[in-house]
């Protein structure tokens, strides 16, 4: 029932106005005052963990960026590497912060940010002043340097991106990565194939992506599904794969992460 009435906003054009509406619902019903966190610095207002998260419950904004960050750590730990030793980190599709603020305590890195909503990025740069944030636009490319960072992640931020706009932005990520660089990325994988219907099953088992409302690319209306296939062969590009840990990602409803080196 669920996914036909999206289907039928969608055939009317309403499917997006109609997702903003139930975002801006959530704000408003589950949405709780900005308060401190444990690490000092402020809680995003409902309306944007909203944005970010789906839900306006701010224990799991900070839960959830606590989990990602860990599993960040954990992969690379598992890889021979550690977040301390990287002198720059970048945060692709940062959101309103809630993995970024979790490596301040760890790692003496300059730490960046971006996304493509003003808003979040503005609430950023005005309650976590340890890191710098700019905006970016749907389509590349960013304002950075070429090869300018060691490290950079990418936490659900392909999974709302249609097909035509993923491996231009693999490409601008090759481009602000140093020779040697990590890219880490997560993706819905087969713990989401429940969500499929039969005929994106079999595409999908077929090793093609699957993406529902592209029209709406950068919102959570959104949502992009990839086989492991699709990324091995086509997504990581010229990057070489240093592993992969299906259902991994614990703060982002355990999509799938793939760890890509840019070779020396």
């Amino acid at each position: 029932m669920k996914n036909r009435l999206k289907r039928v906003l969608d055939r009317f054009g309403l499917a997006l106005a109609a997702f903003r509406i139930r975002e801006l619902w959530r704000s408003l019903k589950r949405g709780r005052r900005s308060r401190q966190a444990l690490d000092g610095f402020p809680i995003p207002p409902a309306k944007l963990i909203v944005l970010v998260t789906g839900s306006a419950d701010a224990s799991w904004y900070t839960e959830g960026g606590k989990l990602a960050a860990e599993s960040i750590s954990r992969t690379l730990d598992d890889a021979g590497v550690s977040i301390a030793r990287f002198q720059s980190v970048f945060d692709f599709g940062c959101g309103c912060g809630r993995v970024i603020r979790h490596w301040r305590p760890v790692t003496a890195a300059t730490l960046h940010g971006a996304d493509q909503n003003h808003d979040l990025v503005a609430w950023c740069r005005r309650n976590l002043p340890f890191a710098e944030f700019q905006s970016n636009t749907l389509e590349p490319r960013l304002d950075y340097a070429d090869q300018m960072f060691e490290f950079a992640y990418a936490l659900s931020v392909l999974t709302h991106m249609p097909e035509d706009l993923q491996q231009p932005w693999m490409s601008e990520l090759w481009r602000v990565l140093r020779p040697g660089g990590y890219l880490l990325i997560t993706t819905q994988g087969d713990e989401f194939l429940q969500k499929l219907t039969e005929t994106e099953r079999i595409s999908y088992r077929a090793g093609r992506i699957v993406v529902r409302y592209g029209q709406a690319a950068g919102s959570n209306l959104c949502s992009v599904y990839h086989p492991e296939t699709y990324v091995r062969e086509r997504l990581q590009g010229r990057f070489s794969m240093v592993l992969s840990r299906p259902r991994g990602a614990a703060g982002n409803g355990n999509q799938d992460i793939y760890l890509l080196r840019k070779p020396q």
